[in-house]
C-alpha cells in the first residue's frame, strides 16, 4: 500500500507481525546508560517507524531491555513546521544484516515539540522609518 503524505511525498507501508512500518530514513540520536551509568550517545538514522516502535540504524550495540532516549528530527516538508519526535522506550532486538546493524526499539512514552531556534539567531532589526 501506497500513500501520499503531503506535498507530494510518498510513503510505501509494509505489514510485519508487529504491524505496519513505514520505511523512512530520518537523522536520529540515541542516548542510554551503560552498565556502569555512564551516559553514551550515538547518532544514526531510522529503518522504519511504526505506531509502537522503530528501527534504528546505528554503529552500538545495545542490549535487550537497555532503556533508551530517542530524538528523531522530523522533516518539514512532512510535517510543515520543523518538529522533532522525543522518545522513551527499551531495546526489543539487535540486528545485523550485511552492512546494515541497528537496534529495534519500542516506544513507551513520545512527545512531538517543535525544533529550538539555533543559537544565535536573532529576529531582524525592525527598518527605521524616514
Amino acid at each position: 500500500m501506497t500513500f501520499e503524505l503531503s506535498q507530494g511525498v510518498m510513503m510505501s507501508m509494509i505489514q510485519h507481525r508487529t504491524g505496519a512500518r513505514i520505511p523512512m530514513e530520518l537523522p536520529v540520536e540515541i542516548r542510554w546508560k551503560s552498565r556502569a551509568g555512564n551516559l553514551k550517545h550515538a547518532m544514526g538514522k531510522t529503518g522504519n517507524i511504526s505506531g509502537s516502535g522503530l528501527f534504528i540504524e546505528v554503529a552500538a550495540r545495545l542490549r535487550r531491555a537497555t532503556s533508551v532516549m530517542i530524538k528523531v528530527k522530523l522533516p518539514p516538508e512532512v510535517t510543515r513546521v520543523p518538529l522533532e519526535l522525543l522518545c522513551k522506550g527499551r531495546v526489543v532486538r539487535w540486528d545485523h544484516h550485511g552492512q546494515v546493524q541497528g537496534v529495534g526499539a519500542v516506544i513507551d512514552e513520545y512527545e512531538l515539540r517543535p525544533l529550538a531556534r539555533a543559537r544565535g539567531a536573532s529576529k531582524r532589526p525592525a527598518k527605521a522609518k524616514a
